[in-house]
């Protein structure tokens, strides 16, 4: 079974063509990164627009690479939930549109379904059930992966996201957006034991996360030292910052996968590409005697394959759409669970 897939849910515009859910045929990505840089974040109105533009180039890029035309296509899938709208209303309303003149399926995909499935695309061995930590720009999540489309949420981030506080962090050390590439690279050079920063937990919920006090320390830190005339080492900070982080979200996922009994423990997301978070949690997993199971650097990001793949499962489940589906910024993955 042939799935084009369309992931349009921040300021990437992805295509991809996946073949039973795990043989990537074709993954295109049109990044808007250059010109979202020189406002130190995205733009929403502009990554609309520039969905728009590229839709079409990248879903003919995705065919031809596959070598496919629209006839050899079983089903498309979307991602339409969550994101941001103007995005996301791009993706799904092109993909309603392919769906709806050729007459075939239409598969609606959540966007952190996807980043899970990075992972079936990575490693044929992984099947639920396992844990598994979303970390990206916009979710930091701890989840139950009790089957392909069955999902329980047991940690989640109260205010900012870790991707996030990566970008905040990053901007306020003078380093260009997306910031985590940045404090990754400086962090290889510095000291993080130069500087001591907080680890903020949730009163009574032991498995959520709070990045907004750990940004606001690191922001503090330079703006003091530029109020006294003293120079910051910037890659001594970026080191503190990423292993403060990278204990944090490790942390809470070794003391959940015990808790709730699980061996097999997977990552996905955009910060799954942080060296740091990855070495840390292969450490702690292997000292556990946990299986670990972590997607390709290139899927970490935003995708379509993801998509696609995750589109595959949601099928054979039964989920459909019709010309009736609409974006959702905001829905959580329990609520879409089956």
């Amino acid at each position: 079974m042939k799935i084009l897939a369309i992931e349009s849910s921040c300021d990437e515009t992805a295509a991809a063509v996946v073949e039973d859910g795990r043989k990537i045929l074709s993954n295109i990505v049109a990044s808007q990164i250059e010109e979202h840089k020189k406002f130190g974040g995205v733009v929403p109105e502009l990554a609309s627009r520039r969905h728009c533009e590229n839709i079409l180039d990248v879903v003919k890029r995705s065919l031809a690479d596959a070598e496919c035309s629209l006839d050899d296509i079983d089903a498309f899938a979307v991602t339409y939930a969550p994101g941001l709208i103007g995005a996301l209303l791009v993706g799904t309303s092109f993909a309603k549109g392919l769906a709806m003149a050729t007459g075939k399926p239409l598969v609606p995909v959540h966007h952190i379904a996807g980043h899970i499935a990075a992972n079936y695309l990575t490693d044929e061995a992984l099947e639920p059930p396992y844990l598994c930590l979303v970390a990206s720009g916009g979710h930091s999540h701890i989840i139950e992966v009790l089957g392909y489309t069955k999902y329980h949420v047991i940690g989640r981030t109260r205010d900012d996201a870790a991707g996030e506080a990566f970008d905040k962090a990053a901007r306020v050390l003078g380093f260009p957006y997306p910031g985590g590439v940045h404090i990754d690279k400086a962090a290889q050079t510095g000291n993080p034991d130069t500087y001591t920063l907080p680890h903020p937990k949730i009163s009574g919920c032991e498995f959520d996360f709070s990045f907004s006090g750990l940004k606001t320390a690191v922001i503090n830190i330079a703006h003091n030292a530029e109020q006294k005339g003293v120079e910051i080492n910037k890659n001594d900070l970026a080191a503190a910052f990423q292993k403060t982080v990278s204990e944090i979200l490790v942390s809470r996922t070794i003391s959940a996968a015990e808790q709730f009994g699980y061996k097999t423990v997977a990552l996905a997301g955009g910060v799954s590409a942080n060296s740091s978070v990855r070495n840390l949690l292969e450490k702690e997993c292997k000292k556990k005697g946990f299986r670990l199971y972590m997607p390709a650097l290139y899927l970490c990001g935003d995708n379509a394959a993801m998509i696609g793949c995750q589109a595959y499962y949601d099928y054979l489940a039964g989920r459909r759409a019709d010309e009736s589906l609409n974006a959702v910024a905001t829905l959580s993955l329990d609520e879409i669970s089956t």
